[in-house]
């Protein structure tokens, strides 16, 4: 993926058609490792390729993926979870704050505010 953003970055900047040694010197400007045979593997799938068509051509794959949203877990369960919510809503209310302690341990409302 490194070198494909890099080869799309230096033909944004105006470079048509990076070399390995193009390639090699942008990343390693940013401290990035280069293995020459992987970029050398990269470069021979681009060499002669209108770069517009290899990313047409990508988009059409990725389309077939699909997309969206990943769904709900189904819908089962729905009556359950709000039978269980309801109950942690009535515990709640039960809660006695022995004495109105406030937020920060003090005992009673007082009028600090």
């Amino acid at each position: 993926m490194k070198y494909v953003s890099t080869y799309l970055m230096l033909v944004m900047g105006g470079n048509d058609s990076p070399s390995a040694a193009d390639v090699t010197a942008a990343l390693e400007k940013v401290g990035v490792d280069v293995d020459a045979a992987d970029l050398k593997r990269f470069l021979a799938g681009v060499e002669g390729k209108d770069l517009a068509e290899l990313m047409a051509a990508g988009k059409e794959k990725l389309a077939k993926f699909g997309g969206g949203g990943g769904g709900s877990g189904g819908g089962g369960d729905a009556a359950e979870e709000k039978e269980e919510e309801k109950k942690e809503e009535e515990e709640e209310e039960e809660i006695d704050m022995a004495g109105g302690m406030d937020m920060f341990g003090g005992e009673g409302g007082g009028d600090d505010y």
